[in-house]
């Protein structure tokens, strides 16, 4: 008797993150649905709604979002700089960044497409999902899109005041900017003082990853208060569009990940598709387990250089730098996103709209934190830049996990696929013993 019950909360406390979330979205699902068809215009689920679970859930993401400029700007500079650096190795850095921003680009190009083809967003009532989401109106949102001009946010991708772009959602841009520039300064200048400043944005980066791995544990019970809202107020309808949102995501992923990466390492890399993924399961499969490229990268290390028989010198460097800068499921992600949400609160982004969104979700792709949901505060800084209510985040809250482990396996078949490339392209076959502890200090 005793060991069984204390045998029990030892396998509460142990139950992965995913599992906690799927039980709050099945919890809140339920009894939100059970609400709508038994009470759902009481004046009690209002108050519940209004004083409960709605205050929590905006905490939950304040929390996300307060960490969005910090998270964002350390990120880029030490993605930079630790491109520079190694780049300045030889010709490998060059390879890398250019074959990484061309499939990055196709990842989020078939992304922008299947959300276009399938307008997952349109199937879901915008009135009614602002009511759930917030008490602004659709329409202001509207008017806000409409009001951004190309030339406008050219212009201000160049901030006159870094303090005040860090404050204003319409400035991200230049925070991104800003950022891109430091990184730029830091490989041009490498001295003892810049050094330093380095050292100490890896500390903020740090920081940052343990914080939101500290709020992300949070998001089981965020879950369920959205998903409680959500469906006391609409019902069966949030389901059904949230499945048109999740197919729309698989599928995105499941032909960039089936057929651009196959045909890119069979064509590019000279390596057989059926060898490639038969060696790089394991790596794989531990991707969607932790849903961290960060987490997989010893495994992901592993498999390159024993079952994929990879030189030494390139995985090192391709998958080191892929496990922060090489993400093309999280960008897929966040491009469909993004769409999605300007489709449910009904704001067409035209042409030059969507190419900036392929871009910015480029640069998210360096910028996302390895971790478990660390696109989240990515996609909120996009939103806020293309002028979309970065809360609207909530209503994907609840599959996100389940799709964060499939665009993390993404990301680390990617990772893999670009080594492949690099290393048939690469001339290069080995690095100075020096270059190698360099290596061996950054995967440590």
């Amino acid at each position: 008797m005793h060991s069984a019950a204390s045998a029990s909360p030892v396998a509460s406390r142990g139950w992965p993150l995913h599992v906690k979330v799927l039980f709050g979205f099945v919890l809140g699902t339920l009894a939100g649905l059970a609400v709508h068809a038994l009470a759902a215009d009481a004046a009690w689920v209002q108050g519940v709604i209004e004083y409960a679970t709605k205050p929590f859930g905006q905490v939950f993401l304040n929390l996300l979002f307060m960490l969005v400029v910090p998270l964002m700007f350390s990120a880029l500079v030490l993605g930079v700089a630790e491109l520079g650096d190694i780049a300045s190795l030889g010709r490998l850095g060059w390879k890398t960044l250019t074959y990484t921003a061309v499939v990055t680009a196709l990842a989020v190009g078939i992304g922008l497409a299947c959300a276009n083809l399938f307008q997952p967003g349109t199937h879901m009532d915008p009135a009614l999902v602002e009511q759930a989401m917030s008490n602004a109106r659709t329409g202001e949102i509207v008017s806000k899109g409409s009001e951004l001009r190309l030339m406008d946010l050219l212009v201000n991708i160049v901030p006159h005041n870094i303090v005040g772009a860090m404050g204003d959602d319409k400035q991200k841009l230049g925070i991104v900017f800003f950022a891109l520039m430091v990184g730029i300064g830091l490989v041009m200048k490498p001295t003892p003082g810049t050094r330093a400043f380095k050292s100490a944005l890896h500390g903020l980066f740090e920081i940052c990853m343990h914080l939101i791995g500290m709020f992300i544990k949070l998001a089981p019970y965020a879950v369920a208060a959205f998903m409680f809202n959500l469906t006391s107020q609409l019902g069966w309808d949030v389901i059904r569009s949230l499945l048109w949102f999740v197919l729309t995501v698989l599928l995105a992923l499941g032909l960039h990940g089936l057929v651009v990466l196959p045909l890119w390492v069979r064509f590019m890399g000279g390596m057989a598709p059926r060898t490639f993924f038969r060696g790089t399961q394991e790596a794989v499969l531990t991707a969607f387990a932790t849903a961290s490229s960060t987490a997989t990268l010893p495994v992901t290390l592993r498999v390159a250089e024993e079952n994929l028989k990879l030189p030494r010198k390139v995985s090192r460097f391709v998958l080191t730098v892929g496990a922060s800068a090489n993400h093309h499921g999280t960008a897929l992600f966040e491009g469909i996103t993004v769409l999605f949400l300007a489709q449910v609160y009904g704001l067409h982004l035209g042409l030059p709209q969507q190419l900036m969104v392929l871009a910015l979700c480029i640069l998210g792709g360096i910028g996302t934190a390895g971790i478990p949901s660390g696109s989240l505060p990515v996609i909120a800084m996009i939103c806020g830049i293309i002028g979309i209510k970065p809360e609207g985040i909530g209503i994907i809250l609840g599959v996100n996990t389940f799709l964060d482990m499939c665009r993390t396996s993404l990301n680390v078949t990617g990772d893999l696929a670009t080594a492949v490339v690099v290393a048939h392209r690469s001339g290069e076959k080995d690095l100075p013993d020096e270059a190698l502890a360099q290596l061996d200090d950054i995967v440590r």
